[in-house]
């Protein structure tokens, strides 16, 4: 904010227009003073006003994460694009493990909050997207070839498969992957936060146990007796190991919220 002063208020508004290169539906005015001729020159004064750049939503969002890297010590800066209703705010750091977090979930909280203070107190909602170094776009692939790992496994055993809870957005990628795989269906179960994805093939057996991808879960007919059982001992030994390069892979890179999705 800025005191600009004037012979009249117009000519005040205008020296503040003229020093602030702006035009004057990008500021905000406010008239403190009046000018006044006074009484024989005595009182007299000139108009005095208040002038301030407006914060558009996206910009008001992208403060209040500079805010947050300031308070945490964070050496992070934001990169602010906007598109319409769509603000994607770009977080540029050092320390990106610090930003994304487990899974996303850092970059998720930046997100939510990111996305409050750019609707707060408003009826056109925006949608923010918070992203450091691609970690969206690279998640999103991650999960769809998770998709078409879990499917297969599926198809292959005539089980159903669960995966881990996932946001509203993740379970958006997995039912959208499999959209066209005719050999399977997906289903989304539980409550929020632990609502996840089950993966139904069309040659599933009634009876059978749902497995969890990368956690074996038989039914007591086929359940490894004491002693083991080499089938499944070997099978869960190999699904292990590529949940686990799976998951090497996607160190670094979380989950998207989305402040805008709707659930499943």
């Amino acid at each position: 904010m800025a005191i600009f002063y004037g012979k009249t208020v117009d000519e005040a508004i205008a020296n503040a227009l003229s020093s602030l290169n702006l035009e004057k539906d990008q500021v905000e005015i406010t008239v403190l003073e009046e000018a006044a001729k006074g009484f024989l020159g005595i009182g007299s004064h000139d108009a005095k006003v208040e002038v301030s750049k407006k914060v558009d939503d996206g910009e008001r969002a992208a403060d209040f994460l500079n805010g947050i890297f300031d308070i945490l010590k964070i050496p992070a800066t934001t990169n602010l694009t906007e598109n319409g209703d769509k603000i994607v705010i770009d977080l540029i750091t050092t320390n990106p493990t610090a930003i994304i977090g487990y899974r996303g979930e850092v970059l998720d909280a930046l997100q939510t909050l990111a996305g409050a203070a750019a609707n707060i107190g408003k009826d056109d909602y925006k949608k923010v997207v918070v992203n450091c170094e691609n970690y969206r776009e690279k998640r999103e692939e991650t999960l769809k070839v998770l998709a078409q790992r879990v499917a297969d496994k599926a198809v292959k055993y005539g089980r159903k498969f669960s995966l881990e809870p996932m946001n509203p957005f993740e379970r958006k990628v997995i039912h959208s992957a499999l959209s066209g795989d005719e050999r399977v269906k997906t289903e989304s179960e539980g409550v929020e936060p632990n609502r996840y994805i089950v993966v139904i093939p069309e040659n599933y057996k009634e009876g059978t146990d749902v497995e969890v991808y990368g956690k074996q879960k038989h039914s007591e007919k086929e359940r490894a007796p004491r002693g083991g059982n080499k089938r499944f001992d070997k099978r869960d030994k190999k699904e292990k190991s590529e949940v686990i390069r799976l998951e090497k892979k996607t160190i670094g890179y979380g989950t998207f919220l989305g402040n805008s999705l709707k659930e499943d």
